[in-house]
């Protein structure tokens, strides 16, 4: 069953209960009319990797917190760096914040579709003489910029006339210089406190073809200067950025107050940091370039397109990153937070069916060989309107290899020698012998009894209990399906904490996927469409992956049934 992508409750994206210090500055700016009473928000993602859970909070925040207000929000593609933009992006980003269930209606924007303003303005600060070409190498800007407790040197070049400045400028636009010969860069301070501000980079020269503008330029503005003034064109009221960003703002301060356009309020918050778990872009793409993982969309992935595919599903993401709130405090979550909130959410939606992972063979020597029952089974006992379905039951079945032990330890009460246990749905069963492989010794078969008056897996007339219930699939009618088992995709808390010199994926978890083919699912699902959730009855929740094809079942598990962080809450409500 896949669940619909509703619009979310604007509210219910953060809650009011959660912090949101945010939230309260919005309060504070309708009351003085700061804005005239407007909430203009946007998402302003970079289109040069996939979004990542980190980016949720993000797009939560922004059009979560102006749908409460009843404002608008963008998003904008802030593409000004074309040797790292691809088109794929922009399409997965798109379809991303949809499948969040967010919709920008037609506020659709681009930095380059601003190129030409952002051109005019710098003209205009070179006239102003806050402008100026630098000859400066990359590696010599940096060696000039000084250090947090040295003021930097400022550029020979740094006051050349404006004639010359506009020149040399309108000749870098029109492609007379190669790459990195020539920056322009902005004239503010090269003793401030703030390396933001000594005299930074505004445009270099690239000559790559632009997914959107093709060759049309060869010069192209740095995120900084374009990211404030794009704010301004659109008239953002409160432009929400993580904090990485605060050191930032007095740049894009500077930029808006010297051009004497509108001035956007910035507003920055802590990111989202998990356990267990790397949001760097960079190092993302270097997982997918070499191999570590299938692609931006595989399941251990944090990326939404990965956590997607993995079963996740957009209203756990939603409570979640409602529930972590909005602070101006960094600090590191538990990935097992996230977890219990999308099983939370899958416990609610999920139907419920039988699979068997590890097949063994039972046979129940006193039922009828060509007998087949259909036995009643309940869909999802947490939402009744989901009913029940019908499952075949006969002579043969399958339960779980883990489910038998011939030679069982202490507190194990599932199936052994002797030992009766409830089939799901079915019948009592009492082991009474075992078929083995002569040459390794395993197991290979079962063989019971069962009583006829347990039927539905009811306690008989005669009152006896049994101290396990396990599942079962009949085997004449099992559904082959490969199950790909996912864990974490690193062994540390922080992935990034290594010995000196080594790098990052020496803390890949090798046990990260584990394939298994032979599996055996209900017939229900022998049509079962890529996204469609379950819950495998004992084993966890499941997914259908994209691979799968007619005739060919691919499930990947979401999560497994436990839940640590659901126990920890349970104490603390005692």
């Amino acid at each position: 069953m896949t669940p619909s992508n509703p619009t979310p409750d604007p509210a219910g994206s953060f809650p009011s209960g959660a912090s949101n210090f945010i939230r309260e500055i919005i309060l504070d700016d309708l009351k003085t009319n700061k804005f005239g009473g407007r909430v203009h928000t946007r998402f302003p993602p970079e289109p040069n990797g996939y979004l990542h859970i980190g980016h949720a909070k993000s797009i939560c925040l922004n059009f979560g917190l102006a749908a409460e207000f009843g404002g608008k929000t963008n998003l904008r593609f802030d593409d000004t760096n074309p040797s790292k933009e691809e088109t794929e992006y922009v399409d997965s980003i798109m379809e991303t914040v949809k499948w969040l269930g967010f919709d920008w209606e037609d506020r659709l924007f681009y930095a380059s579709d601003y190129f030409g303003q952002l051109y005019e303005w710098a003209v205009q600060l070179i006239r102003s003489g806050k402008a100026y070409v630098c000859d400066l190498t990359a590696e010599e800007i940096r060696q000039y910029r000084g250090t947090l407790t040295e003021p930097g040197t400022e550029s020979p070049y740094r006051n050349r006339p404006v004639e010359e400045n506009l020149d040399l400028f309108a000749r870098m636009k029109a492609g007379e210089f190669p790459d990195g010969s020539r920056t322009l860069r902005a004239k503010i301070d090269m003793a401030s406190a703030n390396l933001n501000l000594r005299d930074p980079v505004m445009y270099r020269i690239l000559h790559a073809e632009h997914h959107r503008t093709g060759n049309e330029w060869c010069i192209y503005p740095m995120y900084d200067f374009a990211h404030g003034q794009s704010d301004s064109i659109e008239k953002i009221t409160h432009s929400i950025c993580t904090l990485e960003f605060e050191d930032h703002r007095p740049l894009y301060d500077w930029y808006v107050e010297q051009l004497g356009i509108y001035h956007p309020q910035q507003i920055e918050f802590d990111r989202l940091n998990l356990t267990y778990t790397l949001l760097s872009k960079r190092k993302l793409l270097t997982l997918v370039e070499y191999g570590h993982v299938r692609g931006w969309d595989d399941p251990r992935m944090p990326t939404l397109a990965g956590i997607k595919r993995r079963g996740f599903t957009p209203e756990a993401i939603r409570n979640f990153c409602g529930a972590i709130g909005v602070s101006k405090t960094t600090g590191v979550i538990e990935l097992g937070l996230l977890e219990h909130h999308v099983r939370e959410d899958l416990n609610k939606r999920a139907a419920r069916v039988m699979a068997v992972l590890r097949p063994l063979r039972l046979v129940i020597d006193n039922y009828p060989e060509d007998l087949v029952e259909e036995m009643e089974a309940v869909n999802n006992p947490e939402d009744a309107t989901m009913g029940t379905r019908r499952v075949p039951f006969s002579r043969v079945l399958y339960i779980e290899r883990d489910d038998f032990r011939e030679d069982p330890p202490k507190q194990y009460y599932r199936l052994s020698p002797g030992r009766e246990v409830r089939l799901r749905y079915g019948y009592f069963v009492t082991c009474t012998g075992v078929v083995k492989d002569e040459r390794t010794g395993e197991v290979t078969e079962i063989h019971c009894t069962y009583d006829p008056a347990t039927k539905g897996g009811n306690a008989p007339p005669d009152g006896r209990k049994v101290k396990s219930t396990i599942h079962w699939l009949s085997a004449a009618h099992a559904v082959d399906a490969e199950v790909r088992l996912y864990e974490n995709l690193f062994t540390r808390e922080n992935p990034s904490e290594t010995k000196e010199g080594e790098n990052f994926t020496v803390n890949l978890n090798p046990h990260s996927l584990e394939i298994l083919s032979g599996c055996k699912v209900e017939p229900s699902l022998a049509g079962a469409a890529p996204a469609s959730r379950y819950q495998f009855e004992r084993l966890g929740y499941f997914c259908v992956d994209p691979d799968s094809a007619p005739g060919k079942l691919v499930f990947n598990r979401t999560l497994a049934l436990r839940d640590t962080w659901a126990k920890i809450e349970k104490r603390g409500a005692k």
